[in-house]
């Protein structure tokens, strides 16, 4: 199951349509969808996060915790709004782009992709740009 929640004034204007598209992405790298829970917040918000459970200062656009199990894929992803109109401004792509770059970019690390050096960046990046795909087209 795939939830969203909101602790800011940001909403998905289609929610249904975002599950589906998530749950055909985990079904497309031949996993199962477990409960996965969206927690759509500001900055302040992520910011605790980021310091009380990963001991980091520092603002970032996303938060994963991953509680898949075999090939149950199941989480938590916090994404700060401001953070991905931030990026989508200083990359200049278009701010429902940005969201759903950073809304697969968790699911992708529940799938086992990483993003540490170069070399898993660009195949994180290629992930992304295939899932982004897959929104577009349905």
């Amino acid at each position: 199951m795939i939830d969203f929640n909101f602790e800011t004034d940001f909403v998905l204007e289609t929610p249904k349509t975002y599950q589906f598209w998530i749950e055909n992405i985990i079904i497309d790298y031949g996993f199962r969808v477990g409960d996965i829970s969206y927690i759509f917040c500001d900055d302040e918000y992520l910011l605790q996060i980021n310091q009380q459970y990963l001991n980091h200062d520092d603002l970032t656009d996303i938060i994963s915790f991953d509680y898949s199990e075999n090939k149950v894929i199941s989480g938590d992803i916090f994404i700060s709004i401001e953070r991905v109109k931030e990026n989508a401004n200083q990359f200049k792509v278009d701010f429902h782009q940005e969201l759903l770059r950073v809304m697969c970019h968790g699911i992708l690390h529940f799938l086992g992709f990483r993003d540490k050096n170069e070399e898993d960046k660009k195949e994180m990046r290629k992930n992304e740009e295939i899932c982004i795909k897959k929104y577009v087209n349905n």
